[in-house]
């Protein structure tokens, strides 16, 4: 593994947020690991802020999160992620730098955005806003990943290999916040290992907790 001194921003990073967003939590998340420094931007979605022109022309999707690094605006959280590992991490770290290694933690991105989005992230939504919408496909697909990833973590720390990488920081939040979607994490005890690991790590920042569901 290179071994070199990361670089640091010359200012803080700017993070359009919102308080209860997994998406936008992955990425303080990963500042706050990095010890980044970082100022938090707080996007009001219930009253549409992200669908003004001003934050339109920051992303075009209208989502958060966003950050600006300087000269860099960038949306997306796992681009955001990659991005912040990449510049701002010693190579190798956070995101391996090995063919095998990067395409495992290019996997379970993708899982993420999308058995993770789906899912337990879903689930929770319907909860948090009161939604007209059955969760019942939502918490069996959340069910159905956590019964994949508890066999995976039975046999590995983290997801990919033996130290956290961005997998584990982009599948986290949605799932310790499960509960609050009616998912039930007390089944699966290889996952629930996994998650108190992360929260041990330095620089750690919890998600603001919502009393609904199985956690009120």
């Amino acid at each position: 593994m290179q071994t070199s001194t990361p670089i640091r921003p010359a200012q803080p990073i700017r993070l359009y947020r919102h308080a209860i967003s997994g998406h936008a939590h992955r990425v303080q998340l990963m500042l706050s690991l990095l010890d980044l420094p970082f100022d938090l931007v707080d996007v009001d979605l219930l009253a549409k802020a992200q669908k003004t022109p001003e934050f339109l022309a920051l992303n075009a999707f209208g989502q958060v999160p966003v950050i600006q690094d300087g000269n860099v605006t960038l949306a997306d959280s796992n681009a955001i992620l990659v991005y912040l590992a990449t510049r701002y991490a010693a190579p190798g770290v956070w995101l391996p730098t090995d063919a095998l290694g990067a395409a495992q933690v290019q996997r379970w991105l993708s899982v993420a955005a999308g058995q993770i989005a789906f899912g337990p992230a879903v689930a929770r939504l319907i909860q948090l806003f009161n939604l007209p919408t059955d969760p019942k496909d939502a918490i069996q697909r959340a069910n159905q990943l956590f019964q994949v990833m508890d066999a995976h973590l039975q046999q590995s720390d983290y997801l990919v290999g033996s130290t956290p990488t961005i997998a584990d920081i982009a599948n986290y939040s949605y799932i310790a916040h499960a509960p609050e979607g009616n998912v039930a994490l007390e089944p699966y005890p290889h996952l629930r290992a996994w998650l108190a690991r992360i929260e041990a790590l330095p620089g750690f920042v919890p998600m603001v907790r919502s009393r609904i569901g199985l956690a009120a």
